[in-house]
């Protein structure tokens, strides 16, 4: 297929190399923003958008089975390009030095499924409550050591079960022990390892939602940069070690504790790798106990100005792993939407939404794959791959119009477009040609020319 686009952009070109290119304007008042663009290989400037893919329910021989193939074909045909796919180490390490070979196979035919929707895989290290000692998912059994502190189930309130003692403990030992340290940093090179050859994998994200021991009298915010200080900070440091003794090309996604959501900045330190990713999660705890979005708490305002400090600070893109109110049709919720992905557009190179399921609760679709009330709005055209240097990039949702204008790179490759549905038409002004094809468009322009797309439904 793409040998085909090559060569009908190629024959549509001819006349367009013709003409002389335009110098840019070295004045352009576009703003650039601090936080550096995620990029692929070519060096085009991606944006991903799209879902955590989950099945927290089956494990040892029937893990990941609610996971099909049509989680990745309809999530491209709705124009989404990314998943952060969900796994454990409890089942990749069900005993200690014993990895799961089936678990492996069945994590790559999932990829092979991502990989023929040309969907972009993130593999998430996911862990819920520490994991299955307190009856959750993520770090083995045999890795969590309590010193016999007391864990009191709350099913109604699972997250608070975070802040029980016997949790709190689990986590300073896998962050102190120097066995446990070895065996956390030994999974990711043989995950890494076995899948980084794989095309459809993108990165690694080392933990899912980290979280530590508090001590007496401590404030939360205060607890939480502390532990991203002294305790995150080089373990992400010891596992992008890991990751990169097996593969040198994929990106390392890094998460602070969940205490961002409330507008704390995060105290993480630098993580010594070329190629890492800030990946907090946008969450507001009264919205996950149900309340509606109160646009006058300026509660997503307050969240961007956290987040972004440290993407500033170290120069890293910013890529958010996970976001989404459980209830989606209260009244405010419709503002929600617009309000997030227009501050979601202003800082990050992109989201992963909770989660592609088939239902209700968090689920994106219903059982027939439509949306559920609001989540449509997370599915607008935008500039999924930017062959050259991004001068500006918007939305109107009022409108229902999409424009990107860039400077095209010296080098001529392909700028990729994607689409909700094949009701958009896409135009480019300057010396590029667009083919449009099965609810997707590709922009060649002329090397150096300023090129001006527009996207509005037909």
């Amino acid at each position: 297929m793409r040998r085909t686009l090559v060569a009908s952009l190629a024959a549509t070109l001819t006349a367009v190399l013709l003409l002389p290119v335009p110098a840019a304007h070295a004045d352009d008042a576009t703003a650039r923003s601090t936080i550096p663009a995620l990029t692929d290989e070519r060096g085009r400037t991606l944006t991903l958008r799209g879902w955590n893919v989950e099945d927290k329910a089956n494990r040892g021989d029937a893990a990941l089975s609610a996971i099909e193939e049509k989680h990745f074909r309809d999530m491209r045909a709705k124009g989404f390009n990314f998943a952060r796919l969900l796994v454990f180490w409890d089942d990749l390490e069900p005993r200690r030095g014993h990895y799961s070979r089936s678990y492996l196979r069945k994590i790559e035919r999932i990829l092979d499924w991502a990989e023929r929707h040309d969907v972009r895989v993130l593999l998430d290290a996911h862990q819920d409550v520490f994991g299955p000692a307190f009856g959750h998912r993520g770090i083995p059994e045999w890795a969590t050591r309590t010193d016999g502190l007391p864990f009191e189930p709350n099913p109604e309130d699972w997250f608070s079960e975070y802040f029980q003692p016997a949790v709190q403990r689990a986590f300073t030992h896998l962050y102190e022990d120097a066995d446990l340290r070895r065996a956390q940093a030994r999974m990711w090179r043989v995950l890494a390892g076995r899948l980084a050859g794989h095309p459809a994998v993108f990165g690694y994200d080392l933990i899912n939602e980290p979280m530590g021991e508090l001590r007496p009298g401590e404030q939360l915010p205060d607890a939480a940069r502390r532990i991203e200080r002294e305790h995150l900070t080089p373990m992400y440091n010891r596992l992008a070690d890991a990751i990169r003794s097996v593969d040198d090309d994929n990106w390392v996604f890094v998460e602070p504790t969940p205490i961002v959501g409330e507008g704390v900045p995060t105290g993480l330190g630098r993580i010594d790798d070329e190629k890492v990713v800030y990946a907090p999660h946008f969450y507001n705890t009264a919205m996950e106990g149900g309340a509606d979005y109160d646009p006058s708490a300026g509660w997503i305002e307050a969240y961007e100005r956290a987040v972004t400090q440290y993407p500033k600070q170290y120069g890293v893109p910013v890529v958010v792993g996970e976001w989404g109110p459980l209830n989606n049709s209260l009244p405010n919720m419709n503002r929600f939407y617009r309000d997030a992905m227009s501050s979601l557009a202003r800082y990050s190179s992109g989201w992963a939404g909770y989660v592609w399921c088939y239902g209700g609760g968090y689920c994106a679709v219903d059982e027939s794959g439509a949306f559920r009330t609001n989540k449509e709005r997370t599915a607008e055209p935008y500039a999924e791959a930017v062959a050259g240097t991004v001068r500006s990039s918007s939305y109107d949702p009022a409108k229902g119009t999409y424009r990107l204008t860039y400077d095209a790179s010296r080098r001529p490759h392909l700028t990729g477009l994607a689409l909700p549905s094949a009701d958009w038409r896409v135009t480019a002004r300057g010396r590029a040609v667009v083919v449009e094809r099965e609810g997707r468009a590709w922009v060649w322009a002329v090397p150096g020319a300023r090129v001006a797309v527009t996207v509005v439904r037909r």
